[in-house]
């Protein structure tokens, strides 16, 4: 590593904190809407909560550290810390992408297939474990192989891959498409063909009054939802591609302002835990009147009446044939016949 001015680490410094801030805060926030409300309990919102809880993990043990390591080449969190150090942003990594690529074929299902079964609290449950077992194994290699190294001047924390620079390699080009590429695609499918339905055609048994509502409702919904897969995407690239050309060309590795764009690629991929609260906020009605009762000690932030009520438990009532049609996470559908109805 390079040695930088005092005014850059600086200035890299309050950019790293600021988004170890806003994330760590941001998403906390975002649990507690979800937990601390009934309505928002959805299928689809545990798949956020679990995105938010990877989010604001990685955001707090790896941020900062990460920043750290990469501006001054030296190791000061000891064997243990090294270990969790390279285990845990794949882990988190892979975490959050596949609950936004559960959240895609939910909404896939939901729209596409209204009259098929939905995940049950359990079966959500079973999915979210099964999404960080397979994320602990595909991490596992990083964290076993993990080790520090006392040079004559510091200490450093590396992977001891058997073939060194080879494994090293090919590891990040099967975390590319396993933590990229593949859930990438499966959601760029879900979500045009939920596209091309909800913009090019009849929804699948929506025929009542409120059709206009609920499809706007859920217009609004995949909207979102592929704004944070977009914006993760784009974070993500520039830290990939980084790796694959330093890979292929050792010599870029020596040059000098490699450190700088490692920095920029290395910020830009971490800040991707926290546009997610943002995004919530301004685009979903629900999350923005949980994040107005968060902040309601700040003397310019007010709780309207119709905040408060989205928030509430619904409730059918006999007058109407829908109990909701709010833009949000967890709308019901309408009835799809005088004797059946159909929660989404």
């Amino acid at each position: 590593m390079f040695v930088q001015p005092p005014w850059r680490v600086a200035l890299w410094s309050v950019a790293y904190s600021f988004v170890l801030a806003v994330a760590v805060f941001g998403n906390l926030i975002v649990i507690w809407i979800i937990l601390a409300h009934k309505r928002m309990r959805t299928v689809t919102n545990y798949f956020i909560l679990n995105l938010a809880f990877s989010d604001a993990s990685m955001a707090a043990f790896n941020t900062l550290i990460n920043f750290i390591y990469a501006a001054h080449g030296e190791w000061y969190f000891g064997k243990a810390y090294c270990k969790f150090h390279n285990f845990f942003p794949v882990t988190s990594v892979f975490a959050s992408i596949y609950s936004m690529t559960a959240i895609a074929v939910d909404r896939y299902m939901a729209i596409i297939h209204p009259l098929k079964p939905r995940l049950s609290a359990k079966a959500t449950t079973g999915v979210i474990i099964c999404i960080w077992s397979l994320a602990v194994v595909l991490a596992f290699p990083l964290c076993y192989f993990s080790t520090t190294l006392v040079l004559p001047h510091k200490t450093v924390c590396f992977v001891a891959w058997p073939r060194s620079a080879d494994d090293s390699f090919m590891y990040h080009i099967i975390v590319i498409v396993l933590v990229y590429l593949l859930p990438l695609l499966v959601m760029a499918i879900t979500y045009t063909i939920v596209g091309m339905t909800l913009w090019g055609g009849e929804i699948p048994g929506d025929s009542s009054d409120n059709y206009h509502g609920q499809l706007r409702a859920k217009r609004k919904v995949v909207k979102m939802m592929i704004i944070v897969v977009l914006t993760f995407a784009l974070c993500w690239l520039p830290y990939h591609v980084y790796f694959i050309v330093t890979g292929l060309s050792k010599q870029l590795s020596k040059q000098k302002y490699i450190q700088q764009v490692y920095l920029s690629v290395l910020w830009l991929a971490m800040s991707s835990t926290m546009y997610n609260p943002i995004i919530y906020c301004c685009l979903n009605s629900r999350f923005r009147a949980g994040f107005k009762r968060a902040f309601r000690w700040c003397p310019f932030i007010k709780v309207s009446s119709y905040d408060e009520l989205e928030l509430r438990s619904s409730r059918l009532h006999p007058t109407r044939q829908s109990s909701m049609y709010t833009p949000g996470l967890d709308y019901l559908q309408i009835r799809r016949s005088p004797n059946k109805s159909l929660a989404v």
